[in-house]
């Protein structure tokens, strides 16, 4: 597959992307630009939803996964539903009821402004840390796939990237992103349910695909053997419930979606039927990862690292040049609804949070937050290339995952704040939401050794139950309470 055909495909998705964001971006002032004027349909903005929560690090990565941990990754999944049911009943009630733009205002209120500055700085630092990340990994794939051919640097093709992203997201934010989210996901969905479906045809086209799965040695779900395994059920199915609750109830970037909805039965609604949806996207996935070790396998196509199983197999050309051009079109949208929603989830909270933007005059709020997502388009650009000048794929792994201790505080915070109604002393908060996440670093790294227990995700707990204590001990008993 030549790399000007693939510069033409991907020129192309991104004409259509400017071209919904022309159509949408007919009013560039905030309220568009954060809400999208509380009047999205919440079954679009569910559609999009997928692909936004799915990200680029799903398309590549969950496939590769299947031949370590077979179908675990469902335990995880089946967690999210769990979660989601908490932001449904808790979270979004609370959030429509203030009419939150930002959702760590909601902290100022509760306990104060360094409460409030530390939850929102919390999410930025996660935001900046993930949303680099999942541009890296796809960057790279681009790069090796088409610009090494052309001899265009990196930095070049990163530039080029997130300035297109830019394009189309800088009048309008949310409401631009609402629709092309649901483009991206139509790709994305559909790079992955037809290459299932072509390898089905050329390895067994006399059995179904739940038959195949069935006898498959990677299909196994459930794991209640051994409590201390990083893969037993209640480990990942609790882990699974906090990680939704903090990473999409606790995250701007997810909840602006939701908000943008034009009642909170709608924004339920939204959420009930994701919840529902990413089950079964994510057993496709799985199923996918089943099929491209069996097709790799069959016809020698060889590979370094897990995540470079899906485009191995794609790239290969052996599949045919409809699945080289779903791949790369599935890759790009992945990483892209997740990365522009970022963008605009970080300038959000930036403006909001950190400027006090709607206290300005209208004009002035209105560049002051064109400026803002100008400089995290360039920030990202910066983290990008460091990580690639890291060059260390265990080193960016690290920063990935220690982006991830970042949620803690917020984990603790909301829940101390929702369930108990004690003020705490608020100049401290900042320390403790420092000490959580170091403290559960420390004693997830040194669990087995320790304890003889290996830890998987469930540090994000243990990190917000830190937190919580940590502002038991902060309570300040001459505060009135909330």
């Amino acid at each position: 597959m030549s790399a000007s055909l693939l510069i033409g495909i991907i020129l192309g998705y991104f004409a259509i992307l400017v071209l919904i964001s022309r159509l949408m971006g007919k009013n560039d002032d905030n309220e568009t630009f954060f809400l999208g004027n509380r009047q999205s349909p919440w079954y679009i903005v569910a559609f999009g939803m997928i692909g936004a929560s799915l990200s680029g690090v799903t398309f590549i990565s969950v496939p590769g996964w299947v031949k370590d941990s077979s179908f675990a990754y469902m335990q995880v999944v089946l967690g999210y539903v769990a979660g989601y049911l908490v932001i449904i009943k808790v979270l979004l009630p609370l959030y429509y009821k203030l009419q939150l733009t930002s959702i760590y205002t909601y902290l100022n209120g509760r306990f104060g402004n360094a409460s409030y500055k530390t939850g929102a700085a919390f999410f930025l630092l996660s935001r900046v840390i993930g949303a680099a990340f999942r541009l890296y990994l796809v960057a790279i794939v681009l790069q090796l796939a088409i610009f090494d051919q052309l001899q265009i640097p990196f930095a070049i093709t990163v530039a080029i990237t997130i300035l297109l992203i830019w394009v189309y997201t800088f009048r309008s934010g949310i409401k631009t992103i609402i629709w092309t989210d649901t483009l991206q996901t139509t790709f994305m969905l559909a790079a992955v349910i037809f290459t299932v479906w072509i390898i089905k045809d050329r390895l067994f086209p006399e059995l179904g695909l739940m038959e195949y799965l069935q006898q498959s040695d990677y299909s196994q779900i459930f794991f209640f053997d051994d409590w201390k395994a990083s893969n037993h059920f209640w480990k990942q199915f609790l882990s699974g419930m906090f990680i939704t609750i903090v990473m999409t109830g606790l995250d701007q970037d997810m909840m602006q979606k939701n908000l943008s909805c034009r009642s909170l039965k709608d924004a339920q609604k939204n959420m009930f039927w994701l919840s529902l949806v990413l089950v079964v996207v994510n057993l496709v996935f799985l199923s996918l990862g089943a099929l491209l070790y069996d097709y790799a396998g069959a016809e020698g196509i060889s590979f370094d690292k897990p995540d470079q199983l899906f485009a191995a197999v794609a790239l290969s050309g052996k599949l045919g040049l409809a699945v080289s051009i779903f791949f790369i079109l599935g890759l790009v949208a992945a990483a892209y609804s997740s990365a522009d929603s970022a963008l605009t989830a970080l300038t959000t909270s930036f403006s909001v949070d950190i400027l006090g933007i709607e206290k300005m005059e209208a004009q002035k709020a209105k560049r002051s937050r064109k400026l803002v997502h100008l400089a995290f388009s360039f920030l990202l650009f910066i983290v990008i290339v460091i990580f690639k000048e890291l060059n260390d794929d265990s080193v960016i792994a690290e920063l990935f995952t220690a982006a991830g201790y970042t949620y803690g505080p917020l984990l603790g915070l909301y829940a101390f704040g929702l369930f108990t109604n004690f003020k705490v002393k608020d100049r401290l908060v900042p320390v403790a939401a420092i000490l959580a996440p170091v403290l559960s670093y420390i004693i997830k790294n040194n669990s087995e050794a320790w304890f003889g227990y290996s830890m998987s995700f469930e540090h994000l707990i243990l990190n917000g139950l830190l937190m919580f204590g940590f502002l038991l001990l902060l309570k300040d008993r001459n505060g009135k309470h909330a």
